[in-house]
């Protein structure tokens, strides 16, 4: 199985002028004394503030790198993998959902679910492929959520499909390690935490608003948590791998804080 890494779209940027670090050093200041708690302000998020690659600019890098560092432990140190993330009701879903991705709408690639199966590595004992009608057949839990994108906007859904928990204890998954990788088919890689994983609310979603998913929200599986932003929720997933081995996914290569907990 070709576990492959995602490839970036975008076109590099030419680097910001000096003045930029003048322009923004308060912000900067700022960000370094409130250690930001909370959100996922970092490289990333700076770069959309500012309009270039700021994370060409070796001063502002190694502070902002530190604090992304510092915001990713303590989130890991406070994550409540018991506390339940609030739900909503049946007429606050928004249909259809949002599109969001690394790419626009036009690129999505369709799946053939013909030959589609769910690969299994890591640290997994039953590693056979699972096909979509025995995902099917797995006990659904519906879970109406808030997506909530580090862009700042967000939205009410409505996503059913097996909880990860119980997939992943079936598939006799070790537990005890450190995270579970999601591979796209559009080989967007995405990884988080394994208590994130196992929290009650995270499920393998194939149907949203009670119908199967459709292009291009993410057919036939994508994940679907309520304690991490929207771009920790993966599409078109065509592969779980169990690791102690983090891998940057590709959003975390833009800069932006790998935990990005609710």
């Amino acid at each position: 199985m070709s576990l492959k890494r995602p490839m970036s779209l975008f076109r590099p940027r030419r680097g910001p002028d000096p003045s930029i670090l003048a322009e923004h050093r308060a912000l900067i200041e700022e960000i370094d004394r409130r250690k930001l708690l909370r959100g996922a302000v970092s490289l990333g998020a700076l770069s959309m503030l500012t309009g270039c690659n700021i994370a060409e600019q070796p001063q502002v890098q190694s502070v902002l790198r530190a604090v992304s560092s510092f915001n990713d432990r303590v989130q890991e140190a406070i994550f409540d993998p018991n506390k339940l993330a609030p739900t909503y009701s049946v007429d606050q879903v928004v249909k259809p959902p949002r599109f969001n991705a690394y790419y626009e709408i036009e690129n999505v690639r369709p799946v053939d679910v013909s030959g589609w199966k769910l690969e299994l590595a890591g640290l997994v004992a039953d590693k056979r492929p699972w096909t979509l009608d025995q995902i099917y057949a797995l006990p659904e839990q519906e879970e109406i959520i808030k997506h909530i994108c580090v862009e700042g906007w967000d939205y009410i859904g409505q996503w059913s499909g097996p909880n990860l928990r119980q997939f992943l204890t079936r598939v006799g998954a070790d537990l005890s390690a450190k995270y579970v990788a999601f591979h796209g088919n559009d080989d967007y890689l995405e990884v988080i935490d394994m208590p994130s994983a196992l929290h009650p609310q995270t499920i393998l979603a194939t149907k949203y608003a009670g119908e199967p998913i459709a292009d291009p929200f993410g057919y036939p599986l994508r994940l679907r948590t309520a304690v991490k932003l929207g771009f920790k929720n993966p599409k078109w997933i065509r592969a779980i791998e169990v690791t102690n081995v983090y891998q940057e996914g590709f959003w975390e290569k833009q800069g932006f804080n790998w935990f990005s907990g609710l």
